[in-house]
């Protein structure tokens, strides 16, 4: 797994990494919302001079059926060349794909052939709970001393959640990450700031009430997660919470600046009680702590209530449902996805205090239903929901289907899976490639997407 340069895919920092080659291949967590055929991870040919292009070249089953294949990452990246913990001649070969309803985590190959992954081996959720204490892992992150897993639960799907590392080279479950975890309780996301030795961790909520969708006494509630959580990356202690409020609910995305000597990054929150809006907040380094602050917020849209779904119908109008970002590798522009509504908004971040929205587009939607060049029906089920940027910020890739129990309370008439891909201008702009639109094949819908040699959402880098 060792070679004696470093893997061609790491970068010293985002500034070289935008120079890379673009990507030929993307590979996409493909799930059963009814648990009944095994998950997989496909592979999507994104290479424009392919006669394949557009189109699934490949794709790899789960050995069970139910996991709910979710997030997932590479065993290594940029940050492997970080001074103060080096593993240069460590190869991005392996995906690390948790079910997030399993706890099953699953190591694949991509290296003999890039387009038919093999699992080399399978993490049983019995050895994750005995060594760790959790369940439920959601989120994959590679990064100095190894992986980083963030998961949702304890073994008994309550809280609290937490992170844990992996060995990049062997896959053994090393053990839980915090010395400290001082109030924090829920879990999500899990991202860090090299440059300030800073880890930053997001809300969702625990399986218990969440696993079988959103309940409403206890969104309605405030009870779902609200909160960021700053830590000492290196000691591994909790330092500070950022509470947004009662009406904020629903925490998730974390995108710090790739730039290491930035302080500062970008997280949305999904609802507001007060008006259906979602928003996005920056948080930054204020003195000797952190703070937030609210730079954009998008309103819901009035909906006549036969339209609206029946969660929805009392509010007669549909939020926007911010349920994922994600940061070009120059840090200027911020994609939003709007899954509510069905739009993907493309914000110029060049100021973090200030955003300037730079481009739109709409397709799918609760009530819009908005089509697509390349589709062959009018109307489109699902909407934006995961983003994932190439390294050189020309193209933007996304699915529209959020999570099984989930997705049928706000699309009820069920979710077709789709994936497609934006063009993006450098001055800012977006549009629709009319020649990329991948139709998902029954049973599965598409989630997260990952990119070859690597993205805007999996590298960390320690120089500027």
């Amino acid at each position: 797994m060792t070679t004696w340069t470093p893997d061609p895919s790491f970068y010293p920092s985002p500034r070289m990494a935008m120079k890379a080659s673009p990507e030929t291949l993307a590979y996409v967590a493909a799930f059963d919302p009814n648990r009944k055929t095994p998950d997989a991870i496909a592979v999507v040919d994104v290479d424009p001079k392919s006669k394949s292009y557009a189109q699934i070249v490949g794709s790899t089953a789960m050995p069970n059926a139910g996991d709910e294949l979710h997030h997932f990452g590479w065993n290594a990246c940029s940050s492997c060349l970080c001074p103060n913990a080096p593993h240069a001649h460590t190869e991005r070969r392996y995906l690390v794909v948790p079910g997030l309803r399993s706890s099953r985590i699953h190591i694949l190959d991509t290296k003999a052939d890039p387009k038919k992954p093999k699992i080399v081996k399978v993490v049983e959720p019995t050895e994750v709970a005995e060594k760790v204490g959790y369940t439920r892992p959601h989120t994959v992150h590679c990064g100095p001393e190894g992986i980083y897993v963030a998961a949702l639960g304890n073994r008994e799907g309550k809280g609290p959640g937490g992170v844990f590392l992996m060995d990049a080279e062997t896959f053994d479950v090393r053990g839980q990450w915090e010395v400290d975890r001082g109030p924090q309780h829920f879990a999500y996301d899990a991202w860090w700031h090299l440059g300030h030795d800073t880890l930053v961790t997001s809300e969702w909520g625990t399986p218990d009430i969440f696993e079988n969708g959103l309940i409403p006494e206890v969104l309605l509630g405030a009870k779902y997660g609200r909160r960021l959580h700053f830590w000492d990356l290196h000691k591994r202690k909790h330092l500070q919470t950022i509470d947004f409020g009662d009406k904020y609910q629903l925490v998730f995305e974390l995108r710090p600046a790739h730039d290491p000597t930035k302080a500062y990054g970008f997280v949305n929150c999904v609802v507001s009680l007060e008006n259906l809006s979602s928003s996005i907040w920056t948080w930054y380094k204020d003195g000797d702590k952190w703070a937030v602050k609210k730079v954009v917020e998008i309103p819901a849209e009035p909906a006549a209530e036969d339209q609206l779904p029946p969660l929805l119908k009392g509010f007669k109008a549909v939020p926007p449902l911010v349920t994922d970002i994600d940061l070009s590798m120059d840090d200027k522009y911020l994609y939003v996805a709007c899954w509510g509504t069905g739009d993907l908004q493309q914000y110029d971040v060049s100021d973090p205090f200030n955003p300037k929205l730079a481009g739109k587009v709409r397709i799918g939607g609760i009530v819009s239903k908005a089509s697509h060049p390349g589709a062959k029906n009018g109307a489109l089920s699902g909407g934006p929901q995961m983003v994932e940027i190439s390294r050189d910020g020309k193209r933007v890739y996304f699915t529209n289907s959020l999570y099984g129990a989930i997705d049928p309370q706000f699309y009820p008439d069920g979710i077709e899976g789709w994936m497609v891909k934006l063009d993006a201008k450098p001055e800012g702009g977006i549009a629709f490639d009319e020649k990329f639109f991948v139709r998902w094949p029954a049973p599965h819908r598409p989630h997260q997407v990952r990119l070859e040699g690597g993205d805007c959402s999996s590298d960390s880098y320690c120089y500027p």
